[in-house]
């Protein structure tokens, strides 16, 4: 299996969205440095360069450290005016229209990034203007001032602009995070499932195997040793063509556990399973409980001739656990089996006149039959009910919707 990548984490995203931005910065004060340094006569004064190569640096940390260590809220507001500050003072320092206009508008587009294009990034927008205006007044005329405003307006429109795609990309990308993020959860959770559909599908198998177990095996060998405690008794007495009549249907009984053995393995793996004659199947069963365990059988059959396979396959196992169950342990001398459906449902009876005995023993190791009952019983959709006393027989009832 492919192993993912983890995913960033939010502040790694960040730091790559922002980098470009961060660089955008770097080379703007690189060239307004340059520029300052390079064209302004009055930068070869020493303490001027100082200075302004000293604000510069300043301002340049500052700008790292917005970007890159995510300055808190409570620093925003310092953060902001101080940079404010900064113009201020290199405007003045620098002499230079274009370090006032370039830094101010770099200002802005910070403060409308982090405040949003509000009233309040609009309110830093016009307090960052002003602070330029009052750096120009302290080397520029009147009239020189007033001038500046003309190229400050299309720059201020451009860097709202440049701001609001820069803001859209940002949420573009912070809800591609989140998606993302639903995703690999999703991915995860899908994993976890899939894992215990796959342990529930096992236990699932391992249960219908122990009922096809228990149903074809166990239930055939019992009814054999039953059979052949009858062939027993009946030669200790003398009775050899009763004797002989149960052996054959013992050997019936041997091949039909076999064929049912081999049908269990054939059903493990293939899907399409051939229809059956219920009601003949029933009564057969009845007859071969009758003939090994000596007791009466009323057998009562009202169905369609063809059910579906899984109903009619289900049906005829349940009976088969019960008249064992009654031949083994019941004592009874007298047993019913009704069968009877409608349009909507199918309902099993069968009721003996036996010892009875405590249902509150289903479940408990040992009583396997009775919980394989309960087990198709729920596999269909269908109630069971087992109504049982000491010394008033046994009564089980089982409904199926069709």
């Amino acid at each position: 299996m492919t192993t993912r990548p983890p995913l960033p984490t939010p502040q790694e995203e960040d730091r790559r969205f922002l980098r470009p931005f961060f660089l955008l910065v770097a080379t703007s004060l690189a060239l307004t440095y340059a520029y300052t340094v390079l064209g302004v006569p009055e930068m070869r004064e020493p303490l001027r360069f100082v200075v302004f190569t000293v604000l510069i640096g300043v301002s340049a940390v500052l700008h790292w450290l917005f970007i890159w260590q995510h300055i808190s809220e409570r620093a925003l507001l310092p953060y902001l005016i101080g940079q404010g500050l900064l113009v201020f003072a290199l405007t003045v320092v620098g002499l230079n229209l274009s370090v006032g206009i370039g830094l101010s508008m770099m200002m802005i587009g910070e403060a409308l990034g982090v405040l949003g294009i509000n009233w309040r990034g609009l309110l830093a927008t016009a307090l960052y203007l002003a602070g330029a205006g009052l750096g120009f007044a302290t080397f520029l005329t009147p009239t020189q001032i007033v001038s500046w405003v003309m190229p400050a307006i299309p720059t201020v429109v451009f860097v709202l602009l440049f701001v609001w795609m820069f803001r859209r990309q940002g949420e573009a990308r912070e809800s591609a995070q989140n998606l993302a993020r639903e995703l690999d959860a999703a991915n995860r959770q899908l994993t976890e499932y899939a894992a215990q559909v796959e342990d529930l599908t096992l236990a699932t198998e391992r249960q219908r195997m122990a009922r096809e177990l228990h149903d074809t095996l166990s239930q055939g060998l019992a009814g054999l040793i039953l059979q052949l405690e009858a062939v027993d008794s009946h030669l200790s007495r003398g009775h050899a063509d009763k004797a002989q009549s149960i052996v054959q249907q013992a050997m019936d009984r041997a091949r039909t556990t076999l064929a049912d053995a081999r049908r269990v393995i054939d059903d493990l793996r293939a899907t399409d399973q051939a229809p059956i004659d219920l009601a003949r199947a029933i009564r057969a069963e009845a007859d071969r409980f009758s003939a090994a365990s000596g007791l009466p059988c009323e057998v009562e059959v009202s169905v369609p001739i063809e059910l579906p396979v899984v109903i009619g396959d289900n049906v005829l196992r349940m009976i088969s656990e019960a008249l064992t169950n009654i031949a083994r342990h019941a004592r009874a001398s007298r047993v019913q089996l009704q069968l009877r459906s409608s349009d909507q449902t199918i309902e099993l009876l069968i009721r003996d006149d036996g010892c009875g005995f405590d249902p509150g023993l289903i479940g408990q190791p040992g009583h396997y039959g009775l919980i394989g009952l309960q087990e198709r019983v729920r596999a269909l959709g269908g109630t069971l009910s087992i109504d049982s006393q000491s010394g008033h027989g046994t009564t089980l009832k089982m409904n199926v919707p069709l």
